[in-house]
This record gives C-alpha cells, structure tokens and sequence, in this order.
C-alpha cells in the first residue's frame, strides 16, 4: 500500500476506451488516485479473507469476494 504502481497511459487508455476522444494529464492523475485507493481496500480485505481460511496465498475468489463488499 506504499508504492503506487499503475502507469497514466493505463489511465488514458481506459479513459479512451470508454469513450473519450482526449485526456487531460489531471483526468489521468484522478483516475489513477482514485482506482489505487479502490485496488489498495480490495487488496487488504482479500488477504483477511485469505488468512481467515488458514491461507497464505490470495485466490481470484478471495478478490471476487472482496470487491463485492
């Protein structure tokens, strides 16, 4: 949860693909703030729910599972 790790081209490429036609460098810097910190909540409740079934390794179903929540 330190480092952040998503590229801004992913950001524009997914803005593009939705529909934008151009990007700013601020829209791409949002985007990327705010799906870390979504990506950042999802991560740490699939480890509790990975270590809560005696696990240490983090499975799809623990992330499905997560993001629903």
């Amino acid at each position: 949860m330190g480092s952040k790790i998503l590229p801004l081209a992913a950001m524009e490429k997914v803005l593009k693909k939705c529909g934008a036609d151009r990007v700013s460098d601020k829209a791409k810097i949002a985007l990327k703030a705010v799906v870390e910190e979504i990506a950042d909540r999802i991560a740490v409740k699939a480890i509790q729910l990975a270590v809560h079934a005696g696990r240490k390794t983090i499975k799809a179903r623990d992330v499905k599972l997560a993001a629903k929540s």
